[in-house]
């Protein structure tokens, strides 16, 4: 039987455009790396910043935990055959032949984690939120550690849809987001978005993942008339800490999956209520999906997260005492691979030398602000 596979922003893309006209785009190298800009000036961070008072952050658990990926995939039809893989030793995630098909090549390197000014633990995840076409939607995301200090990664259609295309609008990080829309540790407006062309062209789950570089935090603050004011709250990394950044680790690996999750299972229960952080353990393998053009993914297995926990960090070597690892992957499509009433694992985008890339791409953004 063919296992049904889903999008962890509650529905699969559709009907993929296979050569848009990408639009916004600030850079585009010979790698297939591009930046798209966001809220680049302090005008348009604050525009975002208006948009999202906290009247409207109390509502946020009405909003989609989802992004608006078309209909859902038939349970017959979707995953198009998977395979369990080699649980070995690790090594190069994926195979040369595929990787000069893909025009990418694998490299090993790591970026260390890093913990907040004066903190013992990290505090790194959150909730991402934004619009597409007007309408709100909810992911999960983590800081990163990088020179510029403000660097998020998260799944790539929590950042642009490929369909129409287009980034996402009015994107703001939550880090340890508290009840009711309270933001303990800031919200962080997104200025650019750096990704794969291959996300943004075809939407190839091989390559859903981006970074996004934001502009320093800012809490509401309520004046003595009643008003509101926004007071700098500084550099995300210096409040948070930010993950490590793991490349090429290959499968096999013993991983922490984190995630915001509150969509249905597929019997339509909802075991989640998109408030608590949730986790999965486990041993990594292969995984396909041909329909969303992922051919190398990284399956976790047993996982049942839903939608809301899309974009949410693989922490390898994960630490709880610091709540520090290096992150090897987000999530990114859910699997009902028995096809029973819940999910029963989720996968991730392989972390090759081409997500390095990405990730430079976007912390240089952010590299000359003070």
């Amino acid at each position: 039987m063919i296992p049904p596979v889903r999008s962890l922003a509650a529905a699969a893309l559709g009907a993929l455009l296979l050569t848009p006209a990408l639009t916004g785009i600030a850079h585009a190298a010979p790698s297939k790396v591009m930046t798209v800009a966001m809220a680049k000036t302090e005008t348009e961070m604050k525009k975002v910043a208006e948009y999202w008072r906290p009247e409207r952050l109390k509502a946020a658990d009405s909003y989609t935990p989802a992004t608006p990926a078309g209909k859902a995939p038939a349970p017959s039809s979707t995953a198009g055959g998977t395979s369990g893989g080699s649980r070995g030793s690790g090594g190069t995630s994926v195979p040369a032949a595929a990787l000069r098909a893909k025009k990418v090549t694998t490299a090993p390197g790591d970026i260390a984690p890093a913990l907040p000014k004066g903190a013992a633990t990290a505090k790194t995840i959150g909730k991402v939120f934004f619009l597409f076409h007007n309408k709100e939607f909810w992911c999960t995301a983590s800081a990163v550690a990088s020179k510029s200090k403000s660097v998020v990664a998260t799944a790539g259609h929590c950042a642009y849809d490929p369909r129409e295309p287009g980034e996402a609008k009015n994107w703001i990080f939550v880090p340890n987001p508290g009840p009711d829309g309270t933001t303990p540790d800031g919200i962080y407006v997104g200025a650019s978005l750096s990704l794969h062309e291959d996300w943004a062209g075809k939407g190839d789950y091989d390559f859903d993942y981006a970074f996004v570089t934001v502009h320093r935090g800012f809490t509401w603050e309520k004046q003595k008339d009643g008003s509101l004011t926004m007071k700098d709250v500084g550099k995300l990394q210096d409040n948070t800490g930010g993950q490590g950044l793991a490349i090429s680790k290959g499968y096999g690996q013993r991983i922490n999956a984190f995630g915001y999750p509150a969509g249905p299972q597929p019997d339509g229960s909802r075991p989640f209520n998109g408030k608590t952080l949730e986790a999965c353990q486990g041993g990594t393998s292969k995984t396909t999906a041909p329909t969303r053009e992922l051919q190398y993914g990284v399956l976790l297995q047993p996982c049942n997260m839903t939608a809301g926990a899309s974009g949410g960090p693989w922490l390898w070597k994960y630490q709880p005492g610091t709540k520090l690892g290096y992150l090897n992957g987000v999530n990114s499509l859910t699997w009902n691979r028995d096809a029973r009433g819940a999910f029963d694992a989720v996968s991730a985008p392989p972390f090759i030398a081409t997500t390095a890339e990405v990730y430079r791409q976007a912390d240089a953004q952010g590299s000359s602000e003070k």
